[in-house]
């Protein structure tokens, strides 16, 4: 996954934290150590200061270590400073202080994606979506996985379930358009793509996708005009106006007249009647005249009357 990617998952569930330690207070799990620090690492993160915050959650963790929600924090910290192995770590930690906790599953799933090792997030993620069923999260980051693992049905499977939880989760739509594009179903790939453009006219990434689809499928009469208002947003995207000249010159190709085969001259004669064969037949002649002399020199001739002249 890209940096961007990445931050904006974090994003949507760094929230998260503040219920663990609720809950961890009702359990008995050790009162308000380290709160503070935790709190100040939040308000950080939430700002993109990852680094800062990193170093309070840290501060919260050496003053209360049995805080799932500490790890779980930092981790996702690490993840947005490009630091997987050190979040799996975290994440892994998270797990055994709250083993039924789906967050911690789909946290280290998250770091295992990002290291390219989709079998080990697959495993945390049908453990996450077994704990918590109900969670679009963990289908859609299940997705991510099938999709490193190139299976794009169960990608597709996966992304519709994550979709139909949590119908504004535009990344989903937009992967599950990548599976059906490798699964050659562009139709319902278009479907994903236009609902993305609707939802923002102005989405250069989904209006090229879009119109990449509209050329495998041979509508470049469709594909032009979204690479055309994609370079309205990124006028300086080089691939975009290669991928917009191909699909005006294939337009223009599949549009051209078809070109008439000039019929063949008719040739009048005889065929075999040509200057080469004429010269040959010459030669031949030639030679079987020659070879007659030779054959008839020195024989005597004979006369009716049988005298020899």
């Amino acid at each position: 996954m890209t940096t961007t990617r990445i931050t904006t998952i974090i994003a949507a569930i760094v929230c998260c934290g503040l219920t663990n330690i609720a809950s961890a207070k009702e359990k008995g799990g050790g009162g308000g150590a380290g709160m503070a620090e935790f709190e100040k690492a939040n308000q950080l993160f939430e700002q993109k200061q990852y680094q800062p915050a990193l170093t309070e959650y840290t501060k919260a963790i050496q003053a209360n270590g049995k805080q799932p929600a500490f790890f779980q924090n930092r981790g996702y910290a690490f993840l947005a400073l490009q630091r997987a192995p050190e979040a799996a770590a975290d994440f892994t930690k998270a797990i055994e202080l709250a083993p039924n906790d789906a967050r911690g599953y789909i946290g280290r799933a998250q770091a295992f994606i990002a290291q390219k090792q989709f079998d080990l997030a697959l495993a945390d993620l049908d453990k996450a979506v077994q704990l918590k069923p109900d969670d679009p999260s963990g289908y859609s980051f299940r997705g991510f996985a099938q999709i490193g693992l190139s299976q794009w049905d169960k990608a597709v499977a996966d992304f519709t379930t994550a979709i139909q939880k949590n119908p504004q989760d535009l990344q989903s739509y937009d992967r599950r358009a990548l599976a059906y594009r490798n699964l050659k179903q562009y139709e319902p790939a278009i479907a994903d793509y236009t609902f993305l453009i609707t939802k923002n006219p102005n989405d250069a990434e989904s209006l090229v996708r879009s119109g990449f689809t509209y050329a495998a499928m041979s509508q470049y009469e469709k594909a032009i005009p979204d690479y055309e208002a994609a370079l309205k947003v990124k006028p300086d995207d080089y691939d975009t106006v290669q991928r917009l000249q191909y699909a005006r010159a294939m337009l223009a190709a599949k549009n051209a007249p078809p070109t008439a085969t000039p019929a063949p001259t008719p040739v009048e004669g005889p065929t075999w009647l040509t200057p080469l064969n004429i010269i040959l037949a010459v030669v031949v002649i030639g030679i079987v005249a020659a070879v007659v002399r030779l054959v008839t020199r020195g024989k005597a001739e004979v006369t009716s009357s049988n005298r020899i002249r």
